[in-house]
């Protein structure tokens, strides 16, 4: 296999890597990492990942490239094997990537934070043996339906939300927003049908079905 990914099948930073190595068709291995355990956390972890989070690469066909954050994980493979799989997932053009820059913020600072901030009430606590602050998770939904407002506009006037064709910003969505939409079913798409219909686009792209329910 040309890339190992360290770290758990169902983790969402985990799923997002292998989805965009399926998109640009890259071989890849998991190597499972047992974060119930705490083993993410262990000095022969963070030597590679220092902040013990998962997941982190390692590109055999690269001397052994060892590369941590997700983001950065995506775009690396984006280019690093631009010529093969799905096109264009960071656009080349000086418009068409500042586009996508754009996108990415928007991602970054007005989705990510709402619906991983719903995963870690609803999901992450429980897990912990903790207990969800449903005053937060009722903030966070109405956050994030403010947010969708604006996606709506957004995708009203373009099919993506970087412009004509899917970009890594859009693919960002995936891990979060399958927990917010489908695992806990939070209706944010009704009365939205730009956001619907971007959703449904990229939600059903076969890489992400492909490792939807573990990379």
């Amino acid at each position: 296999m040309v890339i190992k990914i360290y770290g758990h099948a169902v983790a969402p930073a985990v799923r997002l890597v292998a989805e965009v190595c399926k998109e640009k068709e890259i071989p890849y291995e998991l190597v499972p990492v047992a974060v119930y355990k705490g083993e993410h956390k262990t000095p022969a972890f963070k030597q590679f990942q220092p902040f013990g989070q998962v997941p982190y690469i390692v590109n055999r066909m690269t001397d052994g490239f060892v590369l941590y954050e997700s983001r950065a994980i995506c775009r690396y493979l984006a280019k690093k094997y631009e010529a093969q799989g799905t096109p264009n997932l960071i656009p080349r053009d000086p418009k068409g990537e500042a586009l996508f820059e754009q996108a990415v913020s928007i991602e970054a600072f007005n989705f990510y934070p709402f619906t991983s901030g719903l995963a870690f009430e609803k999901i992450i606590k429980k897990h912990q043996g903790m207990k969800t602050d449903e005053n937060k998770v009722t903030a966070l939904l109405d956050n994030l339906n403010a947010k969708l407002d604006a996606y709506e506009v957004i995708l009203g006037n373009q099919p993506y939300l970087g412009g004509e064709d899917v970009t890594l910003a859009d693919l960002f969505h995936l891990p979060y927003g399958t927990i917010a939409i489908e695992e806990l079913g939070y209706n944010v798409l009704e009365n939205r049908p730009h956001v619907a219909r971007w959703w449904k686009a990229i939600s059903s792209r076969p890489a992400w079905l492909a490792v939807k329910n573990g990379a």
